[in-house]
Formats: structure tokens, sequence, C-alpha cells
């Protein structure tokens, strides 16, 4: 009886250590995501204030050396939506990030 209620404790106590992980794990990929849409955004103001306009899509972003990813590398994370300019010529980067449904994606960039 003692040993079936230590091996019933050592079942719990390893179910909420699985659980616990599981949520840390989770964290680290939103952190790492955020960190990307950081380093990204960082690469649009660099290439807009070089270029003038805005990047047609994050394969310019690669091939200029703003971001030190490949394209096939970027487009396996991310979809690029180009930021929008007014009839006043005031443009919105691409600030907003909304969670992707296909699997292995960060998010994808709306403007």
């Amino acid at each position: 009886v003692e040993l079936l209620i230590v091996i019933v404790i050592l079942g719990i106590l390893a179910t909420i250590t699985v659980f616990a992980v599981r949520g840390i794990t989770d964290k680290g990929k939103e952190n790492s995501c955020a960190v990307e849409k950081t380093t990204i955004l960082t690469a649009v103001e660099a290439y807009y204030a070089q270029e003038g306009v805005e990047p047609a899509n994050l394969d310019a972003l690669a091939n200029g050396a703003y971001v030190n990813d490949t394209p096939d590398e970027l487009n396996a994370t991310w979809t690029f939506v180009p930021a929008t300019t007014d009839v006043d010529g005031n443009v919105t980067a691409p600030a907003n990030v909304t969670p992707n449904a296909s699997p292995g994606k960060c998010a994808t960039f709306s403007g």
C-alpha cells in the first residue's frame, strides 16, 4: 500500500512538471517571434530610409542584406504585407501582428 501511494504521488508530480515545462516552451516561442518581428521591423525602416520606398516583400530585405536570414528562411516563418501610404504621403508601417494559422509560422505582418 505504501509503495502504491509513493507511485501515485510521483505520478502527480510528473504530471505537474510536464505541464509547467510546456508553458515555459510556449512562452519561449512567443518571445522568439517577438524578437524576430522587431528585427524585421527595424530592417523595414532601414530599407525605407535607404531606398525611399517600402520593400515589396521579405526577399528584398534578405537580398539587400537588411536581415541575416535567407529569403527561404524568412518566408518559412513570416508572411509580409507592405505598409500603406495615404493621400498625404504618410506611411503606415506594418506594425501589428496577428497569429498565422499555418503551422511553424510566427505571424503575418499586415499594414
